[in-house]
């Protein structure tokens, strides 16, 4: 009876030391090293290019003459219907020379009194529309004031007008750049799964065709050895899935690309990692039962595929319906399931608006899930990774003693 305890002892220093081996080798691998450093300049590079294409105006439009008394309106009338326009008081002679050499998009002319626009060849049809709606605000103001009216005053009036929205439950104002972190969190977590969860199944299948397996088969048992690799594979995406992901949310903080709360960036942060380690800990017990069943690892694709759907299913409904959908039935509903959560859930997490209720249960059922899957993949992985040479079918593998 006394030696129960140190069994048990025994058994989780054994998945200790299996899981050391994974992290001390692959951290030290040139390959996680180099997958690290290229996404890391990528991330890194998409943050400094979204600076320099993002912000500032969608125009820059010169005012000259008696045009000037335009600038306030024009800015007024851009920002009404969605648009930035930045103006520059020049005179006209100057003016025509900046269009001509693509310092301004356009130039206005005249007296105020009506839109006269000169542009090099052609005009943006953004600020056509903008330009034809104060257009027709001018005309508008001179009808106005030739049966005596006051312009301004009508003016405010119409600014004043707005229709009265009523809806039955409060809707969720999603943040652009949310949607923008959402997507990246979700391609984070598909990549991840990916790589490291194949990763898991291709280590087995090389301890098995090497016979490496059967020596620590010698003095450790099957589960131990299954539950080290597993751990210690996931380790090592953890770290690189931290890494990967603060240095985007720093970097998009620090340049600015990011507007969000600190706070905000940190949840995303703090829940992608969450994700990550539920997702990769029940595929990854399922991707090690299935490599025990062949032994070549030109087999591993065959065996992995059918599980592997979900999670490719589960990015791809993702980034195609969430952008212009984010508050999806099928999507919702589909999060919560275990089998998608781990690619859904941080999308829409990182989006926002996601009932603590959600969050939670989705959790809860991945959390619950895991234990059947210990059990099962454990049993399937015992009785097939000692067997060598052709693919082990999966009835056999689940009902062998």
């Amino acid at each position: 009876m006394s030696s129960v305890p140190d069994v048990r002892v025994g058994d989780w220093e054994a998945v200790g030391l299996v899981a050391g081996r994974e992290i001390n080798t692959r951290l030290k691998s040139k390959a996680f090293v180099i997958t690290t450093a290229a996404t890391l300049l990528l991330l890194v590079g998409f943050t400094l290019v979204m600076k320099f294409v993002s912000g500032g105006s969608d125009a820059t439009v010169g005012v000259s003459g008696g045009s000037v008394a335009l600038e306030a309106p024009l800015k007024a009338t851009a920002t009404a219907i969605g648009q930035t326009i930045d103006t520059r008081q020049v005179d006209e002679a100057a003016g025509r020379a900046q269009v001509d050499n693509g310092e301004l998009d356009a130039l206005l002319v005249g007296d105020g009194g009506k839109i006269v626009v000169v542009v090099k060849k052609e005009i943006d049809d953004k600020l056509r529309n903008t330009l034809n709606v104060l257009a027709g605000q001018l005309a508008l103001n001179q009808e106005i004031s030739d049966l005596g009216g006051d312009p301004a005053r009508v003016s405010q009036e119409v600014a004043g007008a707005k229709a009265e929205v009523r809806p039955l439950e409060p809707p969720y104002d999603y943040n652009g750049q949310q949607l923008v972190i959402g997507m990246i969190a979700g391609i984070l977590i598909y990549m991840s799964l990916l790589i490291n969860g194949q990763s898991v199944a291709q280590g087995v299948v090389e301890e098995k065709s090497s016979r490496v397996v059967e020596l620590l088969l010698a003095t450790i048992r099957p589960w131990q050895l299954m539950l080290g690799k597993v751990v210690g594979i996931g380790v090592v995406g953890l770290v690189q899935m931290a890494v990967i992901g603060g240095a985007g949310i720093t970097a998009g903080l620090a340049t600015g690309v990011l507007t969000i709360s600190v706070s905000a960036a940190v949840s995303t942060v703090v829940w992608l990692v969450v994700w990550f380690l539920l997702g990769f800990f029940a595929y990854s017990l399922v991707f090690a039962a299935l490599g025990a069943l062949v032994s070549r690892q030109e087999d591993i694709g065959g065996v992995i595929t059918p599980p592997l759907m979900f999670v490719i299913l589960g990015y791809v409904l993702g980034i195609s319906i969430l952008p212009s959908d984010p508050g999806n039935k099928l999507v919702e509903v589909l999060s919560m399931v275990p089998l998608f959560a781990p690619t859904l859930m941080p999308m829409r997490l990182a989006m926002g608006g996601v009932p603590a209720w959600e969050a939670g249960l989705a959790v809860v059922l991945v959390v619950a899930l895991i234990p059947g899957l210990v059990w099962l993949s454990g049993r399937i992985y015992r009785n097939a990774v000692t067997r060598s040479g052709a693919k082990v079918r999966l009835r056999d593998a689940l009902r062998a003693s």
